[in-house]
C-alpha cells in the first residue's frame, strides 16, 4: 500500500495542499476526485497526468471519483485560457462524455473495497432552474471572493463572460455535492485549479459547516518550457484513431532527454525503486530508457497486441532485418500506420491491373527523377519492392503484388522508403 502524499513527493508531482490534507490521508480510507470537462472528443496525455493522480490515490488505498462534466462542459472553464472558449454543441458534450467515460475506465479498477466511482455532473443541475441556483449556489460567495481568483484576475482586461465567470461557482458546488452524498472530502487537480478547489471547500465549510481540503500536481511542462501533450503532428490523444499506437509510442521514444526523469515519474507504475535502478542502468543510454518508458505507456493505454503491432511497424521502417514475409504478415491497419509515416503516391488501380512497367511505375510516383534515373538504380541495386531486389527494368507491377489489394513499398536505398497506394 503506498503513502499518497509521500508518492507524490519523491515523484516530484505535489505542488500544493491544504493545512491537515496529508494527516487525513495518512488516518485512513477516504474519498475523493478530480473533475473532466468533456470538451474534447477524446483525452489526451494532458488528462493523463490526473488520471496517473487518480490511480497513485486508488493504489494507496482510497476511494476515487471521477466527475465527467456534463454540465461544467456546457459553461467552459476559464482556468489557464486567455479568451473566451468556444461553446461546444450538446450533442458533441454528450457524445465526448460518453466516449471519454469509456477511456477511463481502462485505467482505475471498478472492483473492490476501494472500487472508482464515475459521476456525471449535468445530474446536479438537470432539475435546479435558475432561481434556484442563484439563491443556493450564486449566495454562497462573494463577487469579491471569486475575484481574488487567478482564473478570474487574469481575465479581466482580455473580457470574461458571466458564463465563464460563474463556473467557479458550478465546481465548487460540485464538490459540496460530492461531500454530501459520498463523503468527498478531497478535490485534486493541476494547480491552476487550485483557486476553484478551494473555493468548493469554502462552500462546504459556509454551507454545511463540513471540512474538505486540496491536493494540486504542478502544471508539466517539457524541458524547453513548451507545453506537455503535443508533438509537431499536434495533440497526443488517448484514443488509437486520432493518434495511432505507434505514433503515442514515438512521442515518448522521441523524448528530450532532460525531460525523462520527469516523464518516468509522473507516468510510470513502477516504484521508486524500480525506476532509480533503471535509471542508474541506463545513465548513458537514455535511449534504452524511453523505449522502456514507451513499452509500458503504449500497453496501458492502447493493449500488448498494440504494442506487438508497433513493433512489427518499427522492425520494417528501421530494421535491416525485415524481408518480405515479415512485410506480408502485416494487417490493413499497420501498412495504413506505414503509410502514414513514410512518403507515398498514388497510382490509379486500373493501371497496376493492366500492370505497369517498375521505370514507370518509379518516375510517375516521384521515387526517382527520371526513367533513366531509376534504370541506374535498378542496376546499382538501390530498389526494391515490397523488400524484394528488383533486379531487371523489365520487370511489370501488377494488382497481384499489392499487399492487402491496396499498398506497394518500395524502397530506393536502404534509407528511402514510400509507400504506393492503389486508388480508383
Amino acid at each position: 500500500m503506498l503513502n499518497f502524499i509521500e508518492e507524490l513527493r519523491w515523484r516530484n508531482m505535489l505542488h500544493d495542499m491544504t493545512p491537515g490534507a496529508e494527516e487525513l490521508l495518512s488516518a485512513g480510507k477516504v474519498v475523493g476526485y478530480i473533475g473532466f470537462d468533456p470538451t474534447a472528443p477524446s483525452m489526451t496525455i494532458g488528462n493523463f497526468v490526473q488520471i496517473m493522480l487518480l490511480r497513485l490515490f486508488q493504489l494507496s488505498g482510497h476511494t476515487p471519483i471521477v466527475l465527467m462534466g456534463g454540465a461544467t462542459g456546457r459553461i467552459g472553464d476559464p482556468s489557464g485560457k486567455e479568451k473566451e472558449r468556444e461553446l461546444k454543441t450538446y450533442d458533441e458534450l454528450d457524445a465526448n462524455l460518453a466516449f471519454q467515460k469509456e477511456q477511463v475506465q481502462k485505467f482505475l479498477d471498478f472492483d473492490g473495497p476501494n472500487a472508482a466511482i464515475i459521476v456525471n455532473n449535468l445530474d446536479f443541475y438537470k432539475n435546479m432552474n435558475v432561481l434556484d441556483f442563484l439563491r443556493d449556489v450564486g449566495k454562497t460567495l462573494t463577487v469579491n471572493y471569486m475575484m481574488s481568483k487567478d482564473s478570474v484576475k487574469n481575465r479581466l482586461d482580455t473580457g470574461l463572460s458571466f458564463t465563464e465567470f460563474s463556473y467557479q461557482l458550478l465546481q465548487s458546488y460540485d464538490f459540496q455535492v460530492l461531500y454530501q452524498k459520498y463523503n468527498c472530502v478531497i478535490q485534486m487537480g493541476g494547480s491552476d485549479q487550485w483557486g476553484n478547489i478551494t473555493s468548493g471547500t469554502e462552500f462546504i465549510r459556509r454551507n454545511i459547516e463540513g471540512k474538505a481540503y486540496a491536493v494540486t500536481t504542478p502544471l508539466l511542462v517539457k524541458a524547453d518550457g513548451t507545453k506537455f501533450g503535443k508533438s509537431e503532428q499536434g495533440n497526443i490523444w488517448l484514443d488509437p484513431g486520432m493518434t495511432s499506437p505507434y505514433r503515442f509510442y514515438q512521442f515518448w521514444l522521441n523524448a528530450d532527454d532532460a525531460d525523462l526523469p520527469k516523464f518516468m515519474r509522473y507516468f510510470s507504475l513502477k516504484s521508486r525503486s524500480e525506476i532509480e535502478a533503471l535509471e542508474k542502468q541506463y545513465l548513458d543510454d537514455p535511449r534504452g530508457l524511453k523505449a522502456i518508458l514507451a513499452d509500458e505507456l503504449t500497453r496501458r493505454v492502447h493493449n500488448d497486441d498494440a504494442f506487438e503491432s508497433v513493433m512489427a511497424v518499427s522492425n520494417v521502417l528501421f530494421s535491416r532485418d525485415a524481408d518480405k514475409d515479415s512485410l506480408s504478415r502485416m494487417s490493413l491497419l499497420e501498412l495504413m500506420t506505414i503509410a502514414d509515416e513514410i512518403p507515398g503516391a498514388e497510382v490509379p488501380t486500373d493501371d497496376l491491373g493492366r500492370g505497369i512497367n517498375i521505370t514507370d511505375l518509379l518516375a510517375t510516383a516521384g521515387i526517382v527523377a527520371s526513367k533513366s534515373a531509376a534504370r541506374q538504380a535498378i542496376q546499382g541495386n538501390a530498389i526494391t519492392v515490397n523488400k524484394e531486389k528488383v533486379t531487371t527494368h523489365e520487370l511489370e507491377v501488377s494488382s497481384r503484388d499489392l499487399l492487402h489489394g491496396k499498398y506497394l513499398m518500395v524502397e530506393n536505398g536502404k534509407k528511402n522508403k514510400y509507400m504506393i497506394t492503389a486508388k480508383g
